[in-house]
């Protein structure tokens, strides 16, 4: 399946502004969160990204002891979204094929660890049920060549992230790291999901 398949056409319409509604949640791991969130930023309907970790305890939730990759925590992200201007099964659509390689077990690219490993949080029975017909589908349809490893686990405590990681990718576009893999990420999306891109930058 090629990335226009899973993408669909491009609706030549702008989209709709957003609207008043109950905002919606999704936790979602992928490797660094500094990249994972600089993606998930750029998404109409998307009204906040949380880099953070879950799935430890809040006594080791620091930067310092999860980068060891022995506190049992991933880095992550909480997604705040409008379910009216993005549906979940969309926010999975961009997971699974922008912002991370859902193939590799415990690491992204150069980045390994339990920390990074690929995985969802899921909060309710809806959510667990189309993270696993996600996966299903693309096992099905041999998207990927090797299986998918990401983790489907209920939802623990999210714990946020030191504040000089929010919006890292942002304010730091010359650091190595960001323009060689969070940038490439970015422009994917943009090229792939234009229909799905904010016209105005996440505040």
């Amino acid at each position: 399946m090629t990335m226009n398949e899973q993408s669909r056409a491009v609706s030549a319409s702008e989209p709709p502004e957003a609207v008043p509604g109950v905002i919606k949640t999704a936790i979602l791991a992928g490797g660094c969160f500094w990249c994972v969130e600089a993606v998930f930023r750029e998404l109409h309907g998307v009204t906040q990204v949380e880099p953070g970790y879950c799935g430890g305890t809040r006594e080791t939730a620091t930067y310092d002891q999860v980068c060891t990759g022995r506190t049992g925590h991933a880095e992550a992200i909480r997604v705040s979204y409008d379910p009216r201007l993005i549906s979940y099964a969309e926010l999975l659509k961009v997971f699974f094929s922008v912002a991370h390689d859902p193939t590799q077990k415990d690491r992204q690219g150069n980045d390994r660890g339990r920390q990074y490993r690929s995985a969802i949080f899921y909060e309710d029975e809806e959510q667990r049920a189309a993270a696993a017909t996600a996966m299903a589908q693309l096992t099905q349809d041999r998207v990927f060549k090797d299986p998918i490893v990401t983790e489907l686990v209920p939802a623990t405590v999210f714990f946020p992230a030191e504040p000089y990681h929010n919006n890292y990718a942002a304010h730091h576009p010359n650091q190595p790291y960001i323009a060689y893999v969070a940038s490439p990420k970015v422009q994917k999306l943009r090229r792939y999901f234009a229909h799905m891109v904010r016209r105005e930058p996440l505040g």
